[in-house]
């Protein structure tokens, strides 16, 4: 089976490359379908995402690349919703649900900005609680269903990208598995796929994809659907870790 990847990041937001560099890469390599899901835009920061006019321009390249190579590749106009955009999300051929932030006292943290953010977020608005911080990323995780509508679950552990040491938490403390389990046991009551993402391996934070193993095995034995994901930010990254995917998910599976 040639693979696909549905998490693919343009110029519009915080990729490289135009979207129809993206679109002749994946011809290149065989593609069958290839998914765009440019970032959507959040008011309180602009650092990453899509504008309104550049959400615009995004939807219109995307459509009329659609049109132009239809008779080469499937190409699907798809977006990033954070779980705190108010951006429309109708008419979009799909929607990857992520969290990015937590909310605390007003303001909006972001979760995978940077390892010195990250700990200097706990260290002022959580009293150096990393577990308080994780608890709220999951709180929201366990809502993004209601709130996105989504159809796609994005790298659902996100929280641990800067933690491939393993210095600054534990996931197996007691309350970091019970803040995945609050998580994963609303998600799973929900009409969506999970990716197994693999942008912070390509990037050089993890060695494993999101999500970690053990979250992965309980969604698959729940009869539950996952998809590949390269979290492309660069042509060269467009298929990045398929062969890890499949034998990932196929140890999963086994477990």
């Amino acid at each position: 089976m040639r693979p696909a990847n549905y998490h693919t990041h343009t110029c519009f937001c915080d990729g490289v490359h135009a979207p129809g560099e993206l679109v002749a890469e994946a011809i290149r390599l065989g593609c069958p379908e290839l998914g765009f899901s440019g970032h959507s835009y959040t008011a309180f920061d602009s650092s990453f995402c899509m504008s309104p006019e550049g959400t615009r321009e995004y939807i219109a390249a995307v459509r009329g690349l659609q049109e132009s190579c239809r008779e080469k590749i499937c190409i699907r106009l798809g977006v990033e919703q954070d779980y705190y955009s108010d951006a429309p999300v109708d008419g979009y051929d799909y929607v990857i649900g992520s969290v990015h932030y937590v909310k605390k006292d007003g303001c909006y943290l972001s979760v995978d900005e940077s390892r010195e953010s990250q700990t200097e977020y706990v260290r002022r608005f959580y009293h150096g609680d990393y577990y308080g911080f994780i608890e709220d990323y999951y709180k929201n995780l366990a809502d993004l269903y209601r709130k996105t509508r989504c159809q796609i679950i994005g790298h659902f552990d996100l929280v641990k990208k800067f933690n491939g040491p393993g210095d600054l938490f534990d996931p197996q403390h007691p309350r970091y598995r019970a803040a995945v389990d609050l998580a994963l046991e609303a998600l799973l009551q929900a009409p969506v796929r999970m990716e197994v993402n693999m942008g912070a391996i390509a990037r050089g934070y993890l060695t494993e994809p999101y999500p970690a193993r053990d979250i992965l095995t309980r969604w698959l034995a729940a009869g539950k659907e996952v998809l590949f994901s390269s979290d492309c930010h660069h042509a060269q990254q467009l298929l990045f870790g398929y062969d890890l995917y499949e034998d990932f998910v196929r140890s999963c599976r086994e477990a």
